[in-house]
Protein backbone atom coordinates (compact mmCIF):
# COMPACT_ATOMS: atom_id res chain seq x y z
CA UNK A 1 0.00 0.00 0.00
CA UNK A 2 1.68 3.19 -1.20
CA UNK A 3 0.82 6.87 -1.41
CA UNK A 4 1.47 6.79 -5.15
CA UNK A 5 -1.16 4.10 -5.73
CA UNK A 6 -3.77 5.99 -3.75
CA UNK A 7 -2.99 9.23 -5.55
CA UNK A 8 -3.20 7.53 -8.93
CA UNK A 9 -6.59 6.08 -8.07
CA UNK A 10 -7.75 9.44 -6.74
CA UNK A 11 -6.82 11.24 -9.97
CA UNK A 12 -8.62 8.58 -12.00
CA UNK A 13 -11.77 8.95 -9.91
CA UNK A 14 -11.67 12.71 -9.41
CA UNK A 15 -9.78 14.14 -12.39
CA UNK A 16 -10.89 17.71 -11.62
CA UNK A 17 -9.49 17.57 -8.07
CA UNK A 18 -5.98 17.26 -6.68
CA UNK A 19 -5.28 15.06 -3.64
CA UNK A 20 -4.13 17.34 -0.86
CA UNK A 21 -3.55 15.14 2.17
CA UNK A 22 -2.55 11.60 3.07
CA UNK A 23 -3.42 10.12 6.47
CA UNK A 24 -2.67 6.73 7.91
CA UNK A 25 -3.62 4.98 11.16
CA UNK A 26 -2.69 1.50 12.43
CA UNK A 27 -4.84 -1.29 13.76
CA UNK A 28 -4.06 -2.88 17.09
CA UNK A 29 -3.55 -6.11 18.94
CA UNK A 30 -4.59 -6.11 22.57
CA UNK A 31 -2.25 -8.15 24.74
CA UNK A 32 -4.36 -7.85 27.89
CA UNK A 33 -7.30 -5.78 29.07
CA UNK A 34 -10.34 -6.98 27.13
CA UNK A 35 -13.62 -5.20 27.94
CA UNK A 36 -11.92 -3.18 30.67
CA UNK A 37 -11.60 0.16 28.88
CA UNK A 38 -15.28 1.12 29.13
CA UNK A 39 -15.07 0.23 32.83
CA UNK A 40 -12.38 2.92 33.39
CA UNK A 41 -9.80 0.16 33.69
CA UNK A 42 -6.34 -0.71 32.40
CA UNK A 43 -5.31 -2.07 29.00
CA UNK A 44 -2.09 -3.25 27.34
CA UNK A 45 -2.42 -3.01 23.53
CA UNK A 46 0.08 -2.31 20.78
CA UNK A 47 -0.39 -0.68 17.40
CA UNK A 48 0.44 -3.05 14.54
CA UNK A 49 2.31 -2.49 11.31
CA UNK A 50 -0.85 -2.75 9.20
CA UNK A 51 -2.88 0.33 8.52
CA UNK A 52 -5.87 2.11 7.04
CA UNK A 53 -4.79 4.90 4.72
CA UNK A 54 -6.63 7.57 2.77
CA UNK A 55 -5.92 10.45 0.44
CA UNK A 56 -8.25 13.30 -0.27
CA UNK A 57 -8.98 16.92 -0.87
CA UNK A 58 -11.80 19.45 -0.93
CA UNK A 59 -14.52 19.73 -3.51
CA UNK A 60 -16.81 22.66 -4.29
CA UNK A 61 -20.11 21.30 -2.97
CA UNK A 62 -21.52 19.89 0.26
CA UNK A 63 -20.99 16.28 -0.74
CA UNK A 64 -18.51 13.73 0.56
CA UNK A 65 -17.49 11.39 -2.23
CA UNK A 66 -15.78 8.20 -1.13
CA UNK A 67 -14.17 5.28 -2.85
CA UNK A 68 -12.76 2.15 -1.19
CA UNK A 69 -10.08 0.38 -3.21
CA UNK A 70 -10.57 -2.67 -0.98
CA UNK A 71 -14.32 -2.97 -1.51
CA UNK A 72 -14.16 -1.59 -5.08
CA UNK A 73 -17.16 0.53 -4.12
CA UNK A 74 -17.95 4.20 -4.04
CA UNK A 75 -20.45 6.21 -2.06
CA UNK A 76 -21.71 9.77 -1.82
CA UNK A 77 -23.47 11.51 1.05
CA UNK A 78 -24.43 15.09 1.84
CA UNK A 79 -22.99 16.90 4.84
CA UNK A 80 -26.47 18.33 5.33
CA UNK A 81 -28.08 14.92 5.83
CA UNK A 82 -25.87 12.16 7.23
CA UNK A 83 -27.45 8.83 8.11
CA UNK A 84 -26.15 5.40 9.04
CA UNK A 85 -25.94 3.19 5.97
CA UNK A 86 -26.68 -0.53 6.11
CA UNK A 87 -25.52 -1.54 2.64
CA UNK A 88 -22.11 0.19 2.57
CA UNK A 89 -21.06 -0.20 6.18
CA UNK A 90 -17.38 0.31 5.36
CA UNK A 91 -17.97 4.06 5.26
CA UNK A 92 -20.05 4.50 8.43
CA UNK A 93 -16.91 5.40 10.35
CA UNK A 94 -16.31 8.35 8.02
CA UNK A 95 -19.97 9.36 8.21
CA UNK A 96 -19.67 9.21 11.98
CA UNK A 97 -16.58 11.44 12.10
CA UNK A 98 -18.32 14.01 9.91
CA UNK A 99 -21.37 13.91 12.17
CA UNK A 100 -19.54 14.46 15.45
CA UNK A 101 -17.40 17.26 13.99
CA UNK A 102 -20.48 19.06 12.69
CA UNK A 103 -22.30 18.56 16.00
CA UNK A 104 -19.31 20.06 17.81
CA UNK A 105 -19.56 23.17 15.64
CA UNK A 106 -16.72 22.54 13.20
CA UNK A 107 -17.68 23.64 9.67
CA UNK A 108 -16.89 20.94 7.13
CA UNK A 109 -16.57 21.44 3.40
CA UNK A 110 -17.24 18.86 0.72
CA UNK A 111 -14.48 16.24 0.34
CA UNK A 112 -13.27 13.60 -2.07
CA UNK A 113 -11.62 10.64 -0.32
CA UNK A 114 -10.04 7.39 -1.51
CA UNK A 115 -9.12 4.78 1.06
CA UNK A 116 -7.23 1.51 1.18
CA UNK A 117 -6.05 -0.84 3.90
CA UNK A 118 -3.65 -3.72 4.44
CA UNK A 119 -5.28 -4.31 7.83
CA UNK A 120 -7.52 -7.38 7.68
CA UNK A 121 -11.11 -6.30 8.38
CA UNK A 122 -13.45 -8.29 10.65
CA UNK A 123 -10.53 -9.94 12.44
CA UNK A 124 -10.64 -8.20 15.83
CA UNK A 125 -7.73 -5.91 14.95
CA UNK A 126 -9.81 -2.72 15.13
CA UNK A 127 -10.16 -1.73 11.50
CA UNK A 128 -13.00 0.62 12.43
CA UNK A 129 -10.99 2.57 15.00
CA UNK A 130 -8.07 2.88 12.58
CA UNK A 131 -10.40 4.30 9.92
CA UNK A 132 -11.98 6.67 12.44
CA UNK A 133 -8.59 7.99 13.54
CA UNK A 134 -7.29 8.33 9.97
CA UNK A 135 -10.46 10.21 8.97
CA UNK A 136 -10.40 12.47 12.04
CA UNK A 137 -6.76 13.40 11.43
CA UNK A 138 -7.44 14.02 7.76
CA UNK A 139 -10.47 16.27 8.35
CA UNK A 140 -8.76 18.22 11.11
CA UNK A 141 -5.73 18.97 8.95
CA UNK A 142 -7.75 19.64 5.79
CA UNK A 143 -9.88 22.27 7.54
CA UNK A 144 -7.14 23.53 9.90
CA UNK A 145 -9.28 23.03 13.01
CA UNK A 146 -6.07 22.49 15.02
CA UNK A 147 -7.59 19.99 17.40
CA UNK A 148 -5.11 18.14 19.59
CA UNK A 149 -4.68 14.37 19.49
CA UNK A 150 -6.80 13.72 22.59
CA UNK A 151 -9.67 15.76 21.18
CA UNK A 152 -9.55 13.75 17.97
CA UNK A 153 -9.49 10.48 19.92
CA UNK A 154 -12.54 11.54 21.91
CA UNK A 155 -14.37 12.54 18.73
CA UNK A 156 -13.50 9.20 17.11
CA UNK A 157 -14.81 7.36 20.16
CA UNK A 158 -17.98 9.45 20.12
CA UNK A 159 -18.53 8.55 16.47
CA UNK A 160 -18.39 4.87 17.36
CA UNK A 161 -20.52 5.23 20.51
CA UNK A 162 -23.20 7.63 19.31
CA UNK A 163 -23.34 7.30 15.53
CA UNK A 164 -22.50 3.63 14.96
CA UNK A 165 -23.99 2.55 18.28
CA UNK A 166 -21.13 0.44 19.67
CA UNK A 167 -20.60 1.66 23.24
CA UNK A 168 -16.97 0.68 23.50
CA UNK A 169 -14.14 2.31 25.38
CA UNK A 170 -11.30 4.50 24.26
CA UNK A 171 -8.50 1.94 23.91
CA UNK A 172 -8.63 1.26 20.16
CA UNK A 173 -8.60 4.89 19.06
CA UNK A 174 -6.01 5.78 21.68
CA UNK A 175 -3.40 3.21 20.68
CA UNK A 176 -4.04 3.88 16.99
CA UNK A 177 -3.10 7.52 17.63
CA UNK A 178 -0.33 7.11 20.21
CA UNK A 179 1.26 3.77 19.30
CA UNK A 180 5.06 3.63 19.41
CA UNK A 181 7.33 1.49 17.27
CA UNK A 182 8.56 -1.64 19.09
CA UNK A 183 6.49 -0.82 22.17
CA UNK A 184 3.22 -1.80 23.79
CA UNK A 185 1.13 0.87 25.46
CA UNK A 186 -0.01 0.56 29.07
CA UNK A 187 -3.04 2.83 29.37
CA UNK A 188 -5.10 3.96 32.33
CA UNK A 189 -8.46 4.50 30.64
CA UNK A 190 -9.83 6.74 33.40
CA UNK A 191 -7.08 9.33 33.49
CA UNK A 192 -5.70 8.66 29.97
CA UNK A 193 -2.20 8.37 31.36
CA UNK A 194 -0.04 5.97 29.41
CA UNK A 195 3.40 4.44 29.38
CA UNK A 196 5.22 2.83 26.47
CA UNK A 197 6.85 -0.51 27.29
CA UNK A 198 9.38 -2.22 25.02
CA UNK A 199 7.79 -5.17 23.23
CA UNK A 200 10.38 -6.62 20.87
CA UNK A 201 9.36 -10.23 21.22
CA UNK A 202 11.62 -11.50 18.44
CA UNK A 203 14.72 -10.34 20.30
CA UNK A 204 13.66 -12.72 23.06
CA UNK A 205 13.11 -15.58 20.60
CA UNK A 206 9.33 -15.32 20.36
CA UNK A 207 6.72 -13.91 18.03
CA UNK A 208 3.24 -12.55 18.63
CA UNK A 209 1.09 -14.62 16.30
CA UNK A 210 -2.44 -13.61 15.33
CA UNK A 211 -4.68 -16.40 14.06
CA UNK A 212 -7.94 -15.46 12.35
CA UNK A 213 -10.57 -18.12 13.03
CA UNK A 214 -12.38 -17.40 9.75
CA UNK A 215 -15.55 -16.73 11.68
CA UNK A 216 -16.70 -13.13 11.82
CA UNK A 217 -17.54 -11.76 15.23
CA UNK A 218 -21.24 -12.02 16.00
CA UNK A 219 -21.09 -9.83 19.11
CA UNK A 220 -22.77 -6.79 17.59
CA UNK A 221 -23.67 -3.55 19.36
CA UNK A 222 -26.58 -5.17 21.22
CA UNK A 223 -24.49 -7.92 22.82
CA UNK A 224 -21.62 -5.57 23.58
CA UNK A 225 -23.89 -2.92 25.06
CA UNK A 226 -25.67 -5.50 27.21
CA UNK A 227 -22.39 -6.45 28.87
CA UNK A 228 -21.58 -2.82 29.48
CA UNK A 229 -25.01 -2.37 31.11
CA UNK A 230 -24.39 -5.44 33.28
CA UNK A 231 -21.08 -3.98 34.47
CA UNK A 232 -22.82 -0.73 35.36
CA UNK A 233 -25.53 -2.65 37.22
CA UNK A 234 -22.84 -4.51 39.18
CA UNK A 235 -21.34 -1.17 40.22
CA UNK A 236 -24.71 0.05 41.48
CA UNK A 237 -25.12 -3.09 43.57
CA UNK A 238 -21.57 -2.94 44.92
CA UNK A 239 -22.05 0.66 46.08
CA UNK A 240 -24.05 -0.72 49.00
CA UNK A 241 -20.76 -2.06 50.36
CA UNK A 242 -18.17 0.15 48.61
CA UNK A 243 -19.35 3.74 48.90
CA UNK A 244 -18.17 6.16 46.25
CA UNK A 245 -17.24 3.74 43.49
CA UNK A 246 -18.16 4.91 40.00
CA UNK A 247 -16.87 2.02 37.84
CA UNK A 248 -15.49 -1.49 38.20
CA UNK A 249 -12.07 0.15 38.03
CA UNK A 250 -12.64 1.07 41.69
CA UNK A 251 -13.09 -2.57 42.71
CA UNK A 252 -10.08 -4.85 43.27
CA UNK A 253 -9.44 -8.56 43.62
CA UNK A 254 -9.61 -8.02 47.38
CA UNK A 255 -13.35 -7.53 46.92
CA UNK A 256 -14.04 -10.82 45.11
CA UNK A 257 -16.18 -12.02 48.02
CA UNK A 258 -18.52 -9.07 47.44
CA UNK A 259 -18.52 -9.68 43.69
CA UNK A 260 -19.31 -13.37 44.09
CA UNK A 261 -22.35 -12.47 46.20
CA UNK A 262 -23.95 -10.53 43.33
CA UNK A 263 -26.64 -12.06 41.09
CA UNK A 264 -24.95 -14.70 38.93
CA UNK A 265 -24.56 -12.84 35.62
CA UNK A 266 -23.52 -9.59 37.28
CA UNK A 267 -20.97 -11.49 39.38
CA UNK A 268 -19.52 -13.14 36.28
CA UNK A 269 -19.16 -9.91 34.34
CA UNK A 270 -17.69 -8.00 37.28
CA UNK A 271 -15.32 -10.84 38.18
CA UNK A 272 -13.86 -10.80 34.68
CA UNK A 273 -13.30 -7.04 34.62
CA UNK A 274 -11.75 -6.88 38.09
CA UNK A 275 -9.42 -9.84 37.57
CA UNK A 276 -8.56 -8.64 34.04
CA UNK A 277 -7.48 -5.27 35.40
CA UNK A 278 -5.12 -7.08 37.75
CA UNK A 279 -3.82 -9.17 34.84
CA UNK A 280 -3.00 -5.99 32.93
CA UNK A 281 -1.01 -4.63 35.88
CA UNK A 282 0.80 -7.95 36.25
CA UNK A 283 1.34 -8.22 32.49
CA UNK A 284 2.82 -4.73 32.20
CA UNK A 285 5.25 -5.60 34.99
CA UNK A 286 6.18 -8.88 33.31
CA UNK A 287 6.74 -7.16 29.97
CA UNK A 288 9.04 -4.60 31.59
CA UNK A 289 11.01 -7.45 33.10
CA UNK A 290 11.03 -9.33 29.78
CA UNK A 291 9.32 -12.20 31.58
CA UNK A 292 7.40 -13.68 28.66
CA UNK A 293 6.59 -16.90 30.49
CA UNK A 294 4.54 -14.96 33.05
CA UNK A 295 2.99 -12.83 30.32
CA UNK A 296 1.99 -15.95 28.38
CA UNK A 297 0.35 -17.47 31.44
CA UNK A 298 -1.69 -14.30 31.89
CA UNK A 299 -2.89 -14.53 28.27
CA UNK A 300 -4.25 -18.01 28.87
CA UNK A 301 -5.91 -17.04 32.15
CA UNK A 302 -7.46 -14.03 30.44
CA UNK A 303 -9.00 -16.29 27.80
CA UNK A 304 -10.56 -18.54 30.41
CA UNK A 305 -12.09 -15.49 32.07
CA UNK A 306 -13.45 -14.15 28.78
CA UNK A 307 -14.84 -17.59 27.97
CA UNK A 308 -16.33 -18.48 31.34
CA UNK A 309 -17.23 -15.18 33.00
CA UNK A 310 -17.70 -12.65 30.23
CA UNK A 311 -19.14 -15.21 27.80
CA UNK A 312 -17.68 -13.66 24.65
CA UNK A 313 -15.71 -16.55 23.22
CA UNK A 314 -16.84 -19.11 20.65
CA UNK A 315 -16.22 -22.73 19.71
CA UNK A 316 -13.72 -21.65 17.05
CA UNK A 317 -11.76 -19.34 19.36
CA UNK A 318 -11.67 -21.93 22.13
CA UNK A 319 -10.47 -24.55 19.67
CA UNK A 320 -7.63 -22.34 18.44
CA UNK A 321 -6.59 -21.56 22.01
CA UNK A 322 -6.63 -25.28 22.85
CA UNK A 323 -4.66 -26.24 19.75
CA UNK A 324 -1.98 -23.59 20.25
CA UNK A 325 -1.77 -24.18 24.00
CA UNK A 326 -1.08 -27.88 23.48
CA UNK A 327 1.98 -27.00 21.39
CA UNK A 328 5.26 -27.00 23.31
CA UNK A 329 6.46 -23.75 21.73
CA UNK A 330 3.52 -21.69 22.97
CA UNK A 331 3.74 -19.61 26.16
CA UNK A 332 0.07 -18.58 26.11
CA UNK A 333 -2.94 -17.81 23.95
CA UNK A 334 -6.20 -15.90 24.17
CA UNK A 335 -8.93 -14.36 22.07
CA UNK A 336 -8.41 -10.70 21.20
CA UNK A 337 -11.07 -8.13 20.35
CA UNK A 338 -14.72 -8.04 21.39
CA UNK A 339 -15.18 -11.78 20.86
CA UNK A 340 -17.62 -14.35 19.43
CA UNK A 341 -15.31 -14.87 16.48
CA UNK A 342 -12.43 -13.12 14.73
CA UNK A 343 -8.95 -13.86 16.14
CA UNK A 344 -6.73 -15.14 18.90
CA UNK A 345 -3.17 -14.18 19.77
CA UNK A 346 -0.38 -16.55 20.82
CA UNK A 347 3.14 -16.03 22.12
CA UNK A 348 5.08 -18.63 20.14
CA UNK A 349 8.76 -19.61 20.03
CA UNK A 350 10.13 -18.20 16.80
CA UNK A 351 12.02 -21.36 15.87
CA UNK A 352 8.82 -23.42 16.14
CA UNK A 353 6.49 -20.99 14.39
CA UNK A 354 6.24 -22.82 11.07
CA UNK A 355 5.67 -26.16 12.78
CA UNK A 356 2.85 -24.68 14.87
CA UNK A 357 1.19 -23.04 11.86
CA UNK A 358 1.20 -26.32 9.96
CA UNK A 359 -0.15 -28.34 12.90
CA UNK A 360 -2.80 -25.85 13.98
CA UNK A 361 -3.84 -25.11 10.42
CA UNK A 362 -4.33 -28.79 9.64
CA UNK A 363 -6.18 -29.74 12.85
CA UNK A 364 -8.38 -26.65 12.89
CA UNK A 365 -9.43 -27.24 9.28
CA UNK A 366 -10.22 -30.88 10.05
CA UNK A 367 -12.57 -29.89 12.89
CA UNK A 368 -14.20 -26.80 11.38
CA UNK A 369 -13.80 -27.00 7.61
CA UNK A 370 -12.16 -23.55 7.76
CA UNK A 371 -8.57 -22.72 6.96
CA UNK A 372 -7.30 -20.24 9.54
CA UNK A 373 -5.17 -17.28 8.52
CA UNK A 374 -1.94 -16.49 10.32
CA UNK A 375 -0.42 -13.03 10.80
CA UNK A 376 2.69 -11.82 12.54
CA UNK A 377 2.82 -8.15 13.38
CA UNK A 378 5.37 -5.86 14.94
CA UNK A 379 4.55 -2.94 17.19
CA UNK A 380 4.08 0.16 15.05
CA UNK A 381 4.12 3.92 15.41
CA UNK A 382 0.76 5.64 15.62
CA UNK A 383 -1.23 7.68 13.14
CA UNK A 384 0.15 10.43 10.93
CA UNK A 385 -0.95 12.92 8.31
CA UNK A 386 1.11 14.29 5.42
CA UNK A 387 0.65 17.17 3.00
CA UNK A 388 1.02 16.09 -0.62
CA UNK A 389 2.87 18.10 -3.21
CA UNK A 390 0.73 19.28 -6.15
Amino acid sequence: MQIENLCRAYLDLFPQSTPFLFSLAPGRVNLLGEHTDYNDGFVLPLAVDAHVALVGGRNKDRLVRLYSLDACLGDVFSLDQITLTKDKTWNNCIRGICTVLLEAGYPLEGMNIVLQSNLPAKTGLSYSAALEVAAALFMDELHQFQLDALDLIRLARKAENKFIGMKGGIMDQFVSMFGKKDHALFLDCRFLVFESIAAQFEKLGFVLLVINSGKKSTLGPAGHNLRRAQCEAAVRSLRKHLAGISALRDVTVEHLNLINALPRELAMRARHVVTENQRVLDGARALKQKDLKTLGGLLTTSHRSLRDDYKVSSFELDLLVDLTSSFSGTLGSRMTGVGFGASIISLVALEQLQELKAKVGREYAQQTGIRPKFYTFKASAGAKVLHLKP
